[in-house]
């Protein structure tokens, strides 16, 4: 039986806390948080003990971690998971520096521990179907893709205060499934982005409206949007063409019935945030995490992927701040 640590009680702890005691061959073993409150009530759901973060990664009778705390914890949790030779399971972003990123890649090689970063969308069904017949040659070589994904509503502005902005926040799993997608680096990079919905995101120093062009040194493109708000639920669509046709994946929505009347048709609206859109994609996340750690299988996405969407984030970041096109680096 594999016993994980769950660093973070809140929303995400709390979905891949479900996950694990979904699944044979783990247990939430202990559980530790800044707030005394989230880290008794998780407990009490999954008989583990409350423990400190420190307590968790030294355990000798902890085999791996959940990292579900904010980012600005991550860098010192996987340094000292790393160190204690624990299986790590870390929420996007790794961090907000490609540098501290890179030192944690360092450590985790070293070690030899499993490391899955967790871009969950890629575990969504429909986006993996997608992928999967993408590498069947259903619609040959991809020569664009098009990623859309709005919130129903924005967050609060103490959030975005240190969120890093839309783009290390929100965009970067766009990034990360753009890559998943295109199967071939982006090389250059132009970012817009406005603040329409909340003028108080602006003050902040951020978006909350903006739009993406990635290219690849072939010429591929992929084009992303995202905003803060959808009035009509979560908005996550996907849309992939080749030379042979097209792959679509549409929302998900809160039903599947249509109404038909002479006024025309009418069906639900799109499912309303994450939790919901995701919950398929967090259970197989997580799957895929234990599988990797105890059957040897390579865990995908790794820290590399990690690294790969924060320098697309910061790129978009700059690009926006400038208004120029930016080059990215090779890893």
């Amino acid at each position: 039986m594999l016993r994980i640590g769950l660093l973070g009680c809140g929303r995400i702890g709390q979905v891949h806390a479900r996950s694990i005691m979904a699944l044979d061959g783990a247990t939430v073993a202990a559980v530790a948080d800044a707030m005394p409150e989230a880290a008794a009530a998780l407990a009490a759901k999954t008989g583990a003990e409350v423990r400190s973060v420190e307590a968790i990664l030294t355990a000798p009778d902890i085999d791996a971690v959940v990292i579900g705390t904010p980012t600005d914890s991550h860098f010192d949790q996987i340094m000292g998971a790393a160190r204690n030779g624990k299986a790590i399971f870390c929420e996007k972003p790794v961090d907000m520096s490609v540098d501290r990123i890179r030192a944690c890649m360092e450590a985790v090689d070293k070690s030899g521990v499993t490391f899955l970063t967790g871009f969950n969308r890629r575990f969504d069904p429909n986006f993996a179907s997608i992928r999967a017949r993408i590498r069947d040659g259903a619609i040959g070589p991809v020569e664009l893709v098009a990623i859309t994904s709005r919130d129903p509503a924005p967050p609060p502005v103490s959030y975005i205060a240190r969120s890093g902005g839309l783009f290390r926040d929100m965009m970067i799993h766009d990034f990360d499934m753009a890559r998943f997608l295109m199967g071939e680096e982006f090389v250059r990079l132009h970012a817009v982005g406005s603040a329409l919905v909340d003028p108080a995101i602006g003050e902040a120093g951020d978006v909350d409206t903006a739009a993406v062009i990635l290219t690849t040194a072939s010429g591929r493109i992929c084009q992303i949007s995202n905003s803060r708000r959808a009035a009509y639920g979560y908005d996550q669509r996907i849309e992939v063409h080749g030379q042979k046709g097209m792959l679509r994946a549409e929302n998900q929505l809160e039903s599947t019935v249509e109404l038909a009347t002479e006024a025309g048709f009418a069906r639900d609206p799109a499912q309303h945030f994450f939790l919901e859109r995701y919950e398929a994609a967090y259970l197989a996340e997580m799957r895929a995490f234990l599988s990797a750690v105890t059957g040897g299988t390579p865990a995908d996405p790794g820290i590399g992927d990690g690294l790969r969407a924060q320098m697309l984030a910061d790129a978009a970041t700059l690009s926006r701040q400038t208004g120029q096109p930016v080059d990215i680096p090779a890893a």
